[in-house]
């Protein structure tokens, strides 16, 4: 039986834990006394323990994030009341800062805060040999790449075929944005790039195809980003799908001629605009050319096959709905396949509080922390904006309206349009998360046909043309709209996400 149980929740199954491999693949002569564990946040706490129990261990280490604290809390303290004596560990950026406010910080007998490799391996090397510390608080030992393990070997043959494989080029950013932790100063460190090649062709060869890199600004060294995009292009096989986040200010030529030679869908990128308000991006710290990031973004859209997703933050300490709303507006024109509309939150460690007083910020006390109110931003309609962030999830980043979207923003606001939708909605159905699909494309059909103004059966032939475009069985509102339930060909392997194959299939006319 394993002493050392190695356990997160992740969002879902698909998802796999880097972190938990890289501190196995760390852990010198204890790495055959530990077993690697992943749950998911929809598993009942009860289970998690039973299943955890199983392996009779004697020192469970949990990695805690903003999106599991709540669930992991639960399952350390059930693990707690039944087996005290197991010895709790606790690293990840949740419990890396604000120790002692914190309920899960109270279970533990160790916290490793940071980035814990090295101390995290002298820990268990104290604990398993007898020499328990006297401190709870582990101290940090920053680790250079070059003093770390490959963690890919542990990737098993079956997360290769059933999981997203995670991978790092670098750690650190060289930004400031007072919102993310990434803004600490904890500056870029890169991995020795041949080696890190090398692992990645071994993955490769034992299949792996669906690849996402977690670094924080993955095109910062433009030799390295043409050297790893260079690798994957000489590999482009058709289930070929990474993603990346990148700079969206920094798109030279160079980056542009190997981009263009990979085929729609084989690329992701993640572009973190997070706000075009440039007096706001000055107040926390967040330097970018908004001019080039729109123009890299039209160039994507115009001349490669990359799917994009571009991130924006409403509630940002000094910005109010209307340039929030203009800013979503220019974003939306240059044309990015997905705009995650989220809210600020206030993760722990993070400077943004400093702007708490001077613009009336306040922040839910839980899990994830979202902003309620600003001084130019009342409660009420900071929910409304919440709402919106779903419907425009649900209607234009599902993929599921793809020749719908052009009627949003006819009569020149997309953003305003997307607001009084939401609006509508509300009064229609009450609060909600999803929406059933059938419902939602009657839903549209009663709100651009009859409030908007279009012809109804414009907007019903575009809505059809839509879902059959993804491969979807037509609802009932929408028959009788010249468009006939689709026989689908399959265009993309299952690698590609779904929602980013929904967009693939509406982009090159597949049905």
């Amino acid at each position: 039986m394993p002493a050392v149980v190695l356990t997160t929740l992740n969002a879902s199954y698909t998802h796999s834990s880097l972190a938990l491999r890289y501190l196995l693949a760390n852990l010198g002569e204890h790495r055959t006394q530990a077993v690697i564990r992943e749950f998911v946040i929809t598993s009942r706490p009860i289970d998690i323990v039973e299943q955890v129990l199983a392996d009779e261990p004697k020192i469970v280490a949990f990695g805690v994030y903003v999106w599991n604290v709540d669930q992991t809390t639960e399952v350390i303290e059930l693990l707690k009341t039944v087996r005290p004596d197991i010895d709790i560990v606790l690293g990840g950026p949740e419990v890396s800062y604000e120790i002692d406010r914190q309920e899960i910080c109270a279970y533990a007998d160790f916290i490793c805060p940071g980035e814990a490799e090295l101390v995290f391996t002298q820990l268990i090397a104290q604990l398993l040999t007898g020499k328990r510390p006297l401190t709870k608080v582990r101290p940090n030992q920053l680790p250079q790449p070059a003093q770390l393990k490959s963690p890919y070997a542990l990737y098993t043959d079956d997360d290769i075929k059933n999981r997203a494989i995670y991978v790092e080029a670098s750690r650190g950013c060289p930004f400031s944005c007072e919102f993310c932790l990434s803004s600490l100063p904890i500056k870029v460190r890169s991995f020795d790039l041949t080696e890190f090649l090398h692992d990645l062709d071994r993955l490769w060869q034992r299949g792996a195809r669906s690849f996402r890199f977690i670094d924080r600004t993955f095109n910062l060294s433009y030799a390295t980003a043409t050297r790893i995009l260079q690798f994957f292009a000489d590999r482009c096989h058709e289930e070929l799908f990474v993603h990346f986040e990148m700079v969206p200010d920094r798109f030279p030529e160079r980056l542009r001629d190997i981009v263009q030679k990979f085929p729609p869908g084989a690329l992701q990128f993640e572009i973190g605009v997070q706000t075009l308000d440039e007096p706001t991006a000055e107040r926390i710290g967040r330097r970018q050319d908004n001019a080039a990031v729109l123009s890299n973004i039209r160039y994507l859209r115009e001349h490669t096959g990359v799917h994009m997703h571009a991130d924006l933050i409403a509630g940002l300490p000094g910005e109010g709905i209307e340039s929030f709303a203009a800013g979503f507006n220019r974003l939306w024109a240059a044309g990015p396949h997905e705009i995650q509309l989220g809210v600020l939150k206030r993760l722990r460690g993070t400077p943004i509080g400093r702007h708490d007083q001077a613009w009336g910020m306040s922040y839910a006390p839980f899990a994830p922390y979202e902003v309620l109110a600003t001084n130019l931003i009342s409660f009420a309609d900071m929910q409304r904006l919440k709402r919106a962030a779903r419907v425009w999830d649900l209607v234009a980043n599902s993929g599921n309206f793809v020749h719908f979207m052009p009627l949003f923003g006819t009569r020149g606001d997309v953003f305003g349009e997307l607001m009084a939708l939401t609006d509508w909605l509300y009064q229609q159905t009450g609060p909600f998360v999803g929406i059933e699909l059938a419902r939602l494309s009657k839903l549209l059909l009663t709100y651009f046909s009859g409030p908007v103004g279009c012809p109804r059966h414009e907007v019903g032939a575009l809505l059809a043309r839509s879902l059959a475009a993804t491969g979807r069985k037509l609802p009932r509102a929408l028959l009788g709209f010249g468009v006939e339930s689709p026989h689908p060909k399959k265009t993309r392997p299952r690698v590609v996400p779904q929602r980013q194959a929904r967009h693939l299939a509406a982009r090159t006319g597949s049905s």
